[in-house]
């Protein structure tokens, strides 16, 4: 991998705040504020170099970078998801000691 990936706390956040285009919504979702939200918003911004949103009065659209950017992310947890739901399948447990 050439580039460091960024936060994945960041990552998740983008992701809600872009499903649901509001900061409040992702904040309630992921039991943290909505300046939380916006803060690793921002620090997945400043990571990429691009704004990911604008306002548009009260209304928070994505831009081109972050339309470019969502399914890749979106598909990426998607197949976190599936990969957690693998293990639970195979009925595995115990702690490797």
């Amino acid at each position: 991998m050439g580039r460091r990936l960024p936060p994945l706390n960041a990552l998740r956040a983008f992701e809600a705040a872009a499903r649901h285009l509001s900061l409040s919504r992702a904040a309630d979702e992921l039991s943290v504020t909505p300046a939380a939200v916006s803060h690793q918003i921002r620090t997945l911004e400043d990571h990429l170099g691009v704004a990911l949103f604008r306002r548009d009065g009260r209304s928070l659209l994505l831009t081109d970078a972050g339309q470019a950017c969502l399914p890749g992310i979106r598909e990426g947890f998607e197949r976190l998801s599936s990969a957690i739901d693998e293990i639970d399948s195979l009925g595995m447990a115990g702690v490797l000691t």
